[in-house]
């Protein structure tokens, strides 16, 4: 007969250091995810209002001067820039936690090209660069997020359009990569990049001296897009020549699925706020306790004859006034003193005298997995913080035309 012993006293101390590791990391996840969370509310309100009320004087530009005007554009510029900015790093903060998730879907490049053609052509036009498309005789399809991969575009014709020289020209090529991916290509006739900046392109708020000149940038745009690219299973590459210019590249996982495609609906032109008049009063709630985000909806809907608006400070009180005065849409915020917008939300949806009216989020809470949440809870729709004029409008008529007839006017 034979016996062994084995001392796993050491195997068990290891195995619980690596335990109270794990459980520390879970937690530093959590911590960065209500930052970022965080983060974003305490950013994105201040600019709410900025570029809200700045949009408001850009609707009202018949009464000012010229050099008013001028203003008015410059606070929009800045505004919007500052947004992408922040949307940037938070893009890039939720890759880096691994809280970013992906769709994976089939996706058509010739329509991702032509919302890409139709979004980048105000700053084309501005720049007097020539731009081509490819014209898609062979149809494209590729394993991708279809909202990820706009992004990816837009960041790559940005920049070449950017940093181009007077007068270049840009071309969007898309060619089989056997054997089974799909390259897109962005080749610009811009400045080039020497092989040392090649190296560099790639990091966080690196913008290669280019920060000393009058392009505006954030430098994490291509950062972000190659995490993107490689969460998608595909592939970032650029090729530059000093004095002749650039070549950004992207490959990405061929879609061979013989399925057709699903229509989707072309950008939509900016035009002036509207929203459906039925001749009748409407009467609107909006729970706020930011005074500066509520004057500036005051102001916005004041604007119509039609539209009474009631306003509360906090959800319990917007309960109560929901209850007696039964308007036909309530705007919320999620973040409310006492009650959340959620916890009024869910009251007023499991209320016989208020489960009918259509509940939309008004929040700087403009993650993703907040606005999914959020849709996920019963809200008609969630609309982020800074909002825009257009789109505020919009919704608001979708929910009024709901109200009325009790069925959404589009998905």
């Amino acid at each position: 007969m034979f016996a062994a012993a084995r001392d796993v006293t050491e195997r068990k101390r290891l195995d619980q250091v690596l335990q109270e590791k794990n459980v520390e990391l879970e937690r530093a996840n959590l911590a960065k995810s209500d930052f970022l969370s965080s983060m974003s509310h305490e950013l994105r309100s201040p600019l709410n209002a900025i570029l809200g009320f700045a949009q408001l004087m850009e609707i009202d530009a018949a009464t000012t001067t010229p050099s008013q005007k001028a203003s008015i554009d410059q606070i929009l510029h800045a505004g919007w820039y500052l947004l992408e900015l922040i949307n940037g790093i938070l893009d890039l903060a939720q890759i880096e936690s691994g809280k970013l998730s992906l769709s994976g879907e089939r996706v058509s490049l010739s329509d991702v090209m032509v919302e890409c053609q139709a979004m980048v052509e105000p700053q084309r036009q501005t720049r007097g660069i020539s731009m081509t498309f490819p014209r898609f005789d062979i149809p494209y399809h590729v394993d991708a997020d279809r909202t990820r991969l706009k992004q990816v575009m837009i960041n790559l014709l940005s920049n070449a359009l950017k940093y181009n020289r007077p007068g270049g020209a840009v071309d969007v090529e898309v060619t089989a990569a056997p054997p089974d991916r799909v390259r897109i290509s962005v080749r610009d006739t811009g400045q080039g990049l020497a092989p040392e900046k090649v190296a560099q392109l790639f990091q966080s708020f690196n913008r290669l001296g280019r920060e000393a000149t009058a392009e505006e940038g954030t430098g994490i745009g291509l950062v972000v897009s190659k995490r993107l690219v490689e969460l998608m299973g595909g592939v970032i590459g650029v090729e530059s020549t000093v004095g002749v210019g650039s070549v950004f590249w992207i490959e990405l996982n061929a879609n061979t699925d013989p399925s057709p495609d699903i229509e989707t609906p072309g950008p939509a032109a900016a035009v002036q706020p509207q929203m459906i008049t039925s001749g009748s009063l409407r009467t609107l709630l909006y729970v706020e306790d930011n005074p500066a985000n509520l004057t500036l909806v005051e102001q916005l809907l004041g604007r119509f004859a039609d539209v009474r608006l009631l306003s509360a400070r906090d959800g319990t009180l917007g309960i109560q006034i929901a209850r007696a005065s039964q308007p036909e849409v309530i705007l919320m915020d999620i973040n409310l003193p006492g009650l959340s917008g959620l916890e009024a939300m869910k009251i007023l949806r499991d209320d016989p005298l208020t489960a009918h009216i259509p509940i939309v989020a008004v929040s700087a809470n403009a993650l993703p997995r907040d606005i999914k949440k959020g849709l996920e809870a019963g809200f008609f729709r969630y609309l982020t913080k800074p909002i825009k004029v257009n789109e505020f409008m919009d919704t608001l008529s979708e929910a009024l035309t709901f109200a009325e007839h009790g069925a959404r006017p589009r998905t």
